[in-house]
């Protein structure tokens, strides 16, 4: 079962942002800032995911900074409004989504296609937007009580804007879920050739202070990295410095293959097991193993649903 607010308290508070609708990009909730100077297009989304308040903490505190780009273009975007709007601290655990997982729908054959949902038609009025993307940082946080993580895709150009952006300290390159695609490898992001990228950041427990933390830290280092800010605007909220980072590249994603998933333990995530073959849980009758000594679990999750992700496998590198 997933987390509930009794195992994790509610301890952020989720802004208002109706002062936010309006945006001025045509599309609700979505504001744009152009500076005189020509640059890059960067943006920050939040709300994927309406119960991962940080990044709407963290995009409503930017605003009242007055935050504004040196050069290029700056836009700040809650995504997934409808199921944000349904959060309820008492029982947080529904308003992740209306309909669907907002972050399973980038790829043109679902945006292009018939299906009808709350998130699809959400997806496809900012999608306009994010094709004029050049730069993406998309704000998440997670079910269980873990160290911070940076979801890089699986390109090199994504590892490389992670290191630029220099937290958190771990940086996963992956390729996302069978169950759909990700905002964060939409179109020219996950295209090797194409000078386009994004990161997706995990930022902690949905609910605990240290996720709007963490939020707010990489939004900052993300923005001072791209050159949409200078020093003197960053420097005053910025933490200490980071430590090195560890690259894990996942290797096994397990997608769930029937209605009788279970783990043979409570993992949490980070977890490392030493050994090949250790057995990891049951998909039915099936046993999951670690196809490798020194296997790094990545986001074990509790909503193991057919066709989800039940966890990632993977091992550090470099």
């Amino acid at each position: 079962m997933p987390p509930t607010a009794a195992e994790y308290p509610v301890q952020l508070q989720a802004p208002d942002i109706s002062p936010y609708k309006a945006g001025n990009t045509g599309v609700d909730y979505v504001t744009t800032f152009t500076a005189a100077e020509a640059g890059p297009h960067v943006m920050i989304a939040a709300v994927v995911h309406g119960n991962e308040v940080c990044g709407a903490i963290t995009l409503d505190w930017l605003m009242k900074l007055n935050v504004r780009p040196r050069k290029g273009r700056l836009t700040l975007g809650f995504m997934n409004v409808a199921a944000y709007a349904r959060f309820d601290p008492k029982d947080p655990l529904p308003s992740r989504f209306v309909d669907e997982d907002f972050n399973r729908l980038w790829d043109a054959e679902t945006l292009d296609g018939p299906r009808q949902s709350a998130e699809l038609t959400r997806a496809r009025q900012v999608r306009p937007v994010i094709d004029t993307v050049d730069r993406l940082l998309d704000i998440h946080s997670m079910q269980h009580a873990t160290g911070a993580l940076m979801l890089a895709g699986p390109l090199d150009k994504g590892r490389r804007l992670a290191e630029g952006v220099g937290v958190p300290e771990l940086v996963v390159m992956d390729e996302g879920h069978a169950a759909g695609r990700r905002m964060r490898d939409y179109a020219g992001f996950r295209d090797p050739a194409g000078p386009k990228d994004a990161l997706l950041v995990e930022c902690g427990q949905h609910w605990e202070p240290s996720s709007e933390t963490v939020a707010k830290e990489t939004a900052l280092r993300f923005l001072l990295y791209t050159g949409v800010v200078d020093r003197d605007f960053a420097g005053p909220h910025l933490g200490a410095e980071p430590p090195r980072q560890k690259i894990v590249e996942v290797t096994h994603p397990v997608t769930i293959k029937t209605d009788r998933f279970r783990f043979a333990a409570d993992y949490r995530g980070l977890e490392v097991i030493a050994k090949a073959g250790t057995v990891l849980g049951y998909d039915g009758d099936e046993a999951v193993a670690t196809p490798h000594d020194d296997c790094v679990l990545i986001m074990p999750s509790r909503r193991l649903n057919k066709g989800g992700t039940a966890v990632r496998l993977g091992r550090f590198v470099g």
